[in-house]
């Protein structure tokens, strides 16, 4: 599929060469994993926190639904805003609207929480497609620079990525044991310590980006053709969504996003609820989350060592599709059962083994695919996901635990078999470099 990206401002080929030797591609991704890591040891923890501490009404639950679906919508229109100001603008931009939600969290009403899930609706979708072009941007320059194999250091970069950024279910759940040592989750006092502890690791995780190399050379467009050239980037950006959602490979990827979303969503509003919170109350949720994190670490790192291309990717994502396959049915067939702390925090490592592989792999296969729009893909994977994120957070408290593992168990089965059929149907597509 031919894409015209003349008319674009792109994030990845403008970068200057005369800059390439200057800047240390791999110092970048540890500093915007690092950030990462800051930023998200408090969101994470605090959204697994929101369903216990802000109950009322379920203010809790409903703004992170209203979160995910104000995510959903700004995903449309992200890549355009990613492609006006630059990844690492994005990137900045990204973090003030969780450090707004954090800050809401501080007193928590209808008037605080609903518009700043609102905003970082917005914020998560500039932030996250600013993070998939970004890392694959530094991905193939590091590539170009040392003549190495484009998928390997992408793989490589993306495992770097995701082994980091999963580790803050860990500290972040740690802190949050430490400093709710009750275990209750609703003193008052506790909570706020916590989310100014949060908010001070948000900060340093902001300042941290600052020390980001840019990825483009931005023109300066000249007044007289400002409007138009934002027409032509609104119009372009419309093309290029219609056209990755008629793409037959987008239509294959597309099942897979949508269940990686399913499945981080289950972890946060079924298995915590229906699991572990009932055998080890309210402190064993950071617990398991916390060995959730750390096996979603192990792996997210081994993954990325272990990816070379798309028979790979395949072959891992078919590996960890069984992985949660055997948990799905283990919990299936056995749900009225008392697992005991063991059993749970088994169910939680292996769900966090099959959340680091999707994870790295869907970032890796979208930057080996549409690596002429970047923006546009990873658009595509931020809106899918957080849509069925919005419908699992909406419906959860509709239908039963058995009733959400058999729809689980359907949508794991049809994005494996596009996967595959991905790889066995159009996989020279993907080697001719022309066709990319």
């Amino acid at each position: 599929m031919a894409i015209d990206v003349e008319s674009e401002s792109p994030l990845v080929g403008d970068y200057e060469n005369h800059q390439r030797g200057s800047v240390n591609h791999e110092r970048d991704v540890h500093i915007l994993s690092c950030a990462f890591l800051l930023i998200f040891l408090a969101y994470g923890a605090a959204q697994n926190l929101e369903s216990t501490i802000n109950t009322e009404a379920d203010l809790g639950t409903i703004s992170l639904g209203v979160l995910y679906l104000s995510f959903t919508v700004f995903s449309i229109v992200a890549s355009l805003v990613v492609k006006k100001i630059g990844s690492k603008n994005a990137l900045l931009l990204g973090t003030t609207g969780y450090w707004l939600f954090i800050a809401a969290n501080l007193k928590p009403t209808w008037y605080t929480m609903i518009p700043a899930s609102l905003y970082l609706g917005f914020a998560a979708a500039i932030i996250w497609v600013g993070q998939g072009t970004y890392l694959t941007s530094t991905a193939e320059s590091h590539a170009s620079d040392h003549n190495l194999h484009e998928g390997t250091v992408i793989g490589k970069f993306n495992g770097e990525f995701w082994g980091i950024f999963a580790s803050h279910q860990v500290v972040g759940n740690l802190i949050t044991l430490a400093l709710l040592r009750d275990g209750t989750g609703g003193g008052s006092g506790d909570t706020t310590v916590l989310f100014i502890v949060f908010l001070c690791s948000m900060t340093l995780g902001t300042i941290l980006m600052c020390f980001l190399s840019r990825r483009n050379a931005k023109e300066e467009a000249s007044p007289q053709h400002s409007s138009v050239s934002f027409l032509s980037s609104v119009v372009s950006s419309s093309k290029s969504i219609i056209s990755l959602l008629l793409d037959i490979r987008m239509l294959l990827v597309v099942p897979l996003i949508a269940y990686s979303g399913l499945q981080q969503a289950f972890v946060w509003a079924e298995f915590t609820k229906y699991l572990v919170q009932p055998k080890m109350g309210e402190s064993g949720v950071g617990g398991a989350m916390a060995i959730y994190g750390l096996f979603d670490a192990i792996c997210s790192l081994a993954a990325g060592r272990f990816t070379f291309g798309l028979k790979s990717i395949t072959m891992i994502v078919s590996g960890g599709g069984i992985i949660q396959a055997v948990v799905l049915l283990w919990i299936l067939l056995n749900h009225s059962v008392d697992y005991g702390i063991v059993g749970i925090l088994v169910i939680a490592g292996l769900w966090g083994i099959g959340d680091g592989v999707l994870n790295t792999q869907l970032s890796a296969l979208l930057g080996i695919l549409y690596k002429h729009d970047l923006e546009g893909a990873f658009s595509q994977l931020k809106l899918w996901q957080s849509f069925t994120i919005a419908l699992v957070f909406f419906f959860s408290p509709l239908i039963s635990l058995k009733a959400m593992l058999v729809i689980m168990f359907a949508a794991l089965c049809i994005s494996m078999v596009a996967v595959l059929f991905l790889m066995l149907k159009v996989e020279k597509a993907f080697s001719d470099p022309d066709s990319l």
